[in-house]
């Protein structure tokens, strides 16, 4: 089949997609809005359709001069943003996919989906908003499903609650990664000291300073160290970067704590391997994939109970869940592991033989092909 990809960016987290997808012989095209800053494009490089040039003429007045001093401002173009429209119908009408996978419920993707719809293209929409939302029958909310896939696939559960409802033609795809480093070839707290690796932008949301400060007051009673690791590219990402900077040296900290800025996926990986526990602090995440690619190299994970992709962390099994942006329950999920690290090699193996059970590309694809069947049985003139 001939698989096509829309979305804001190719991430290198797509990588065992992209290659089961080719291994199984299918071709792949991934038409991306703008490039990242650091990608891994040996598998697959993306064709970057970018913005049409007048939204981006608006979009610089609105970051650089209207909300210059927004850290915020330019992630407006990611639900706002639309395409130059006849260059996107070229390259789709081109590629005559068997069936496309489209990013998000924006302007963009509404295009892409209409696009799709002209030429008959079944589409399947990927966003990260759990299986269990928030029923909106208003007619703005109408208006934009209308105006993207009916069939969605994510890869968060969420978890039902009152005035939560599960979508009639949501389900279910699992983030995927390839097993790295299983707990038999790995060494762990060597040297007596645990090694913390955390990821994520260097931004206020991510709570590496929180993460920095449990850190201190952990070091006090315990042989630990840290390395953060994030993108640093902008502005705003140098500012919070200093910031943290300040903090470690200011609290003589250069010893147990070490930040790391824009690695490639290699540098990733040796990061990965080289821990002992992962811990993504942040708050408001919608979903990560990080704690994934963690667990590929048998490492228990940490992360916030209102992360998305929580549900990847089941609670003593593979890792710890602490109360959404509280550093004392961050402190004290860091600290059950420190006194006992005995628990890391144990959960280290759940982590990685859940990776190799459940979160495989056959996962996804198993997903794809439910979201397949879903089109077909659907009444949606879209066809497969």
């Amino acid at each position: 089949m001939r698989f096509l990809y829309v979305a804001p960016r190719y991430h290198t987290n797509q990588i065992p997609i992209m290659k089961g997808l080719k291994e199984r012989g299918h071709t792949v095209c991934f038409l991306s809005h703008y490039a990242g800053r650091v990608e891994d494009y040996s598998c697959l490089t993306p064709e970057i359709v970018g913005y049409s040039k007048i939204f981006e003429a608006i979009d610089r007045f609105y970051v650089k001069v209207l909300h210059r001093n927004d850290p915020k401002a330019a992630d407006r173009k990611l639900l706002c943003g639309f395409p130059p429209i006849f260059r996107l119908a070229g390259k789709i009408r081109k590629y005559k996919p068997d069936v496309a996978v489209i990013r998000e419920r924006s302007v963009y993707s509404m295009v892409a989906y209409l696009i799709c719809r002209r030429y008959r293209i079944p589409a399947i929409l990927y966003n990260q908003s759990p299986l269990w939302v928030e029923e909106k029958n208003d007619l703005p909310h109408r208006l934009v499903r209308s105006l993207t896939p009916r069939v969605r696939m994510t890869p968060v559960t969420g978890k039902p609650g009152p005035g939560l409802v599960r979508e009639k033609d949501a389900f279910f795809v699992p983030f995927v990664a390839e097993a790295k480093l299983s707990p038999e070839e790995k060494e762990y707290h060597t040297d007596g000291v645990i090694r913390i690796f955390a990821v994520g932008k260097y931004e206020k949301r991510k709570n590496i300073l929180m993460l920095a400060e449990a850190v201190k007051e952990l070091s006090d009673r315990y042989a630990v160290h840290l390395t953060a690791a994030g993108e640093c590219s902008t502005e705003f990402h140098r500012q919070y970067y200093a910031r943290v900077e300040q903090y470690v040296m200011q609290n003589g900290l250069q010893d147990n704590i070490e930040l790391l800025q824009n690695l490639s996926r290699s540098e990733m990986e040796r990061e990965y391997a080289g821990a002992d526990l992962f811990v993504i602090p942040s708050t408001l995440e919608p979903a990560s994939i990080s704690q994934i690619e963690a667990m590929a190299f048998s490492l228990p994970v940490i992360c916030s109970d209102t992360n998305g992709t929580a549900c990847y962390v089941k609670e003593g099994h593979n890792g710890r869940q602490f109360r959404d942006n509280d550093k004392e329950a961050l402190k004290e999920a860091i600290e059950s592991f420190l006194k006992a690290p005995s628990s890391i090699r144990e959960m280290g193996r759940n982590s990685y033989q859940d990776v190799t059970t459940l979160y495989r590309f056959e996962d996804y694809y198993e997903g794809i092909e439910t979201c397949m069947k879903a089109l077909r049985n659907g009444d949606c003139h879209e066809g497969l």
